[in-house]
């Protein structure tokens, strides 16, 4: 299929999902239709749609046609763009056809939502359409339309008598009524749809013909409790079905054997197949580099100066995608654009989360149809939508993991034979160097992993409240059920009870109160639902996504200064100081949802700062980043990026050191009165957070001083009134892994981060209601009630599992201690660097860039104030000064 042919596709269907091509770009003439290695009709069929669109199917797509066929289940890897939506659906539709056989008259069959055979009303024909035979989970609503769409052409096409519906939030009342009686042929749902499905009573006959699940996207559901909610409605379907294939879908995965493992659980993945896609999809990484690189480099210093070399590109390009990192980002550059190029109005458009769920359909439409020249936009646009007319993607920023560059390039050219071309804007000189290394990840294949959720309790009580609601169960075999998920495989029989009581009885502290009270047991041991409240308002609050929130910033006794992010101010302990709405404040408590502040007596002090809406540098990425340093350590510039950061790391290496691979680099430098210490772990932002509070806990535990600490991707900054240590026995013990736990729940307010989120927890086991439909309860009550809980169990049941997960998730999801630990460990091994500095390194610079950001009244005060350090180090550098 040609490239024009691409192009003339419209309506977001896949285009050439199916196509190989030869050396040369096109593509081979198709191969003779009929039965194929032994297959029946119903392979042969499908062949034959391939071949009537000018395809011939991939070997891996021919792969898991033949282990469907065989009744396997398994993962199909493959990269984005070369047709794994085609793969895992010719199976079910081949299969169909080989039991049924092959109709006579291709092309009568049903659009979305649609039955082909004509006669009779909607509801006969519906009635007269094939029953339930695949569910297909994605992990947006939003990819749902466009899913059902792509699987309806083959049917279709074909003359199948299929029906092919949505079940989303989106979906209307009137028609998830008729679905709960009888079910379409093939239903796209969320894990949440599918759990509200599995909360009516019937699931048994529902489900009773389904064939096939399809977890499509599956890297996006494992690392999360939405996948321990779909591991639990899979294995439930399983039970229900236990001859159930099972298909997971993912296109940027590093842990490919333990995705499989948490998609089909321990016991089934050994006989599952894992088929990847080894077809190369060629990606081209580009980056735009500034005329002019200043030496000192700091976070956001390029940023819209890029603009120019942006525009550009997009006049280039017949259709573009800008992501950025942040939604604040995306409306920037989106205005910058706009101003610059007015007459762009109606052809560039903005899609983010935060843009209403309407106007996005439209962009998406747009862009689809080829309405669009350009769209700013942030990982909202990263999954799964066909954007066939697409063939560039800007990246501004760096993309801080390798499969974040794979999946957001793919957007672009997003088909076999395709090159996928993602252009990268770094906002600061450094980014040059991750980007660089991020291309070295693309062709080494160094894709990260995707950590599985663990045991969430919160998701276990919750799902069976879901099934004691629908068909009820008996304690024994759902225990079984329960344990054949990768999530809950170690699960004990202490938690199972616990578990267990909590459901029927509320747990040890809420026996007393019926509401708490939601499943009864009957003499047989069934485990049902029998209060109609109960029933409803566990059904308004099925699903495991939570928002972040903002707390009121109230002077004690007097007025309300504004809100802050949760997110920000509760990894903050009493007595720690901020800045907020120009003054610098001293938190005294968080109650409810608002946080206690007063007039701080001093300016310095320990006042952390966490950026949690930025993604941190992912493990892959850093050590390639590493490696790059080591390269430009032994004289090597081969790369473009490296070239033009020549200068830079050239004054590093004459003001302090590059650090080599294997060294830890500590630079001591003291200025205007202040002694800063700077430690380069390369650890990523979030781990880099929690060790600056770790590292500066234990310097305090041992010198009477105060301590300011700043993180950034690459390392961290100390600032204190006394001279740092120079002893490398005395930072081997600030940096010991020894003791990590106990001396980072030391540093920071452990607790009151746990009570925080505990709401979250308290939502999803049906603790606390969100409110009624229209009706949403406040955020402040919604704390206030889930505070309670927390006091309670804290004081009457401090063994509750949920309480404990609450501590547990905060270590592992806020703090990252798993990725602290191995940083810690490492270092441990490596040999370190500790260079006094007479002024800031190039590589220091950022992290006292990042710091006085903080402590400034506003962004241009900021501004003029680094830009003026950055002179006066300019000119340092001219004269030849720098290491002491």
């Amino acid at each position: 299929m040609s490239d024009a042919t691409t192009r003339r596709r419209r309506g977001g269907r896949k285009a050439v999902a199916g196509s190989r091509g030869s050396a040369e770009g096109g593509f081979p003439a198709p191969r003779a239709a009929g039965t194929v290695g032994g297959a029946g009709p119903g392979r042969a069929a499908v062949e034959a749609w391939f071949a009537s669109r000018g395809w011939e199917p991939f070997d891996f797509q021919r792969s898991v046609w033949d282990a469907y066929a065989g009744g396997r289940s398994g993962l199909l890897h493959a990269p984005t763009g070369m047709g794994k939506t085609w793969a895992v659906w010719g199976g079910p539709l081949a299969t169909w056809m080989d039991a049924h056989g092959v109709p006579s008259a291709p092309g009568a069959g049903p659009r979305p939502g649609e039955v082909g055979d004509a006669g009779g009303t909607a509801a006969e024909r519906r009635r007269r359409a094939a029953p339930i035979s695949v569910l297909w989970l994605t992990p947006l609503r939003a990819l749902a339309g466009d899913t059902a769409r792509s699987l309806a052409e083959p049917v279709r096409d074909l003359g199948l008598p299929w029906t092919i519906e949505t079940r989303t939030g989106d979906t209307p009342a009137a028609l998830k009524q008729k679905q709960r009686d009888r079910l379409p042929t093939a239903l796209v749902t969320t894990p949440e749809s599918l759990s509200l499905l599995l909360s009516y009573p019937g699931a048994a006959e529902r489900f009773a013909t389904l064939e096939c699940l399809v977890a499509d996207e599956w890297h996006e559901l494992m690392g999360s409790k939405r996948g321990v909610q779909a591991e639990l409605c899979i294995a439930r379907l399983r039970t229900l079905r236990p001859q159930l294939r099972t298909w997971g879908v993912s296109a940027t995965l590093g842990n490919l054997d333990e995705a499989r493992a948490v998609l089909l659980g321990p016991r089934h993945a050994e006989a599952a197949a894992l088929v990847e896609g080894r077809h190369p999809k060629a990606v081209e990484v580009e980056t735009l580099r500034p005329d002019d690189l200043e030496r000192f480099p700091w976070a956001g210093h390029l940023g819209l100066r890029m603009l120019d070399g942006v525009l550009a590109r997009i006049e280039a390009a017949r259709s573009t995608l800008v992501f950025t990192n942040t939604r604040s980002q995306a409306e920037l550059w989106f205005q910058a654009i706009l101003r610059a190029r007015p007459e762009w109005l109606g052809r560039i458009a903005i899609h983010h989360g935060s843009v209403d769920r309407g106007a996005r359909g439209d962009v998406e439409r747009m862009l689809r149809e080829g309405e669009l020249s350009c769209v700013v936009c942030t990982s909202s646009l990263d999954l799964g939508v066909d954007f066939s007319p697409v063939d560039q993607v800007i990246q501004v920023g760096s993309p801080k993991g390798v499969a974040r560059l794979l999946q957001r390039a793919g957007r672009s050219g997003h088909a076999p034979g395709r090159v996928s071309r993602i252009v990268g804007v770094p906002t600061n000189a450094v980014e040059l160097i991750e980007f660089a290394a991020a291309r070295d990840a693309v062709a080494a294949g160094r894709v990260e992993a995707r950590r599985p959720a663990g045991q969430s309790m919160d998701v276990l009580v919750q799902h069976l409240v879901t099934i004691a609601l629908g068909d009820g169960f008996t304690a024994d075999p759902m225990l079984e059920e329960v344990r054949s998920t990768h999530a809950f495989a170690e699960l004990t029989d202490d938690a199972w009870r616990w578990a267990l009581d909590f459901v029927v009885q509320g747990g040890a502290c809420l026996q007393a109160y019926p509401q708490y009270r939601k499943v009864d047991v009957d003499e047989a041991g069934m485990h049902r639902v029998s209060q109609p409240l109960v029933g409803r308002l566990h059904r308004m609050s099925i699903g495991t996504i939570t928002s972040d929130g903002a707390l009121q910033v109230k002077v004690r006794g007097g007025r309300t200064l504004g809100t802050i992010e949760e997110s920000f101010v509760t990894r903050l302990r009493p007595g720690d100081r901020f800045v907020f709405a120009g003054r610098v404040l001293e938190l005294i408590r968080i109650r409810e949802m608002t946080a206690e502040v007063k007039a701080a007596t001093r300016r310095r002090g320990s006042v952390p700062r966490w950026n949690g809406g930025r993604s941190p540098l992912s493990t892959q990425l850093a050590e390639m980043v590493r490696a790059k340093l080591q390269g430009a350590r032994d004289g090597i510039f081969a790369d473009a990026e490296m070239a033009c950061v020549r200068p830079i790391l050239e004054l590093q290496a004459r003001w302090s050191i590059i650090p080599a691979a294997d060294e830890l680099l500590v630079e001591r430098t003291s200025y205007r009165g202040a002694f800063h210490a700077f430690c380069f772990t390369f650890a990523g932002r979030l781990a880099n957070e929690g060790l600056s509070a770790l590292v500066a806990h234990r310097i305090t535990r041992r010198l009477p001083c105060s301590i300011s600490v700043t993180a950034n991707d690459h390392g961290i900054e100390l600032m204190a009134d006394e001279p740092f240590p120079a002893e490398e026995d005395d930072w081997r013990g600030y940096l010991t892994p020894d003791g990590l736990v106990d001396d980072l729940l030391g540093a920071l307010d452990a607790s009151q981060l746990a009570r925080r989120h505990f709401r979250e927890i308290a939502r999803v086991a049906g603790l606390v209601i969100q409110g009624f439909p229209g009706r949403a309860r406040p955020a402040r009550q919604l704390q206030a009630s889930s505070e309670l809980f927390y006091d309670v169990f804290s004081d009457f049941d401090p063994d509750n599992r949920l309480l404990r997960q609450a501590k547990d998730e905060v270590l592992e999801r806020e703090l990252d201690v798993r990725r602290m630990r191995g940083v810690l460990k490492r270092i441990a091994g490596e040999r370190l660097r500790i260079v006094d500095t007479e002024r800031f390194s190039p590589l220091a610079f950022p992290l006292y860039a990042e710091r006085i950001r903080g402590q400034q009244l506003s962004s241009e005060d900021w501004v003029q104030r680094v830009q003026k350090m950055v002179v006066q180090l300019e000119s340092a550098a001219d004269r030849g000064g720098g290491t002491r």
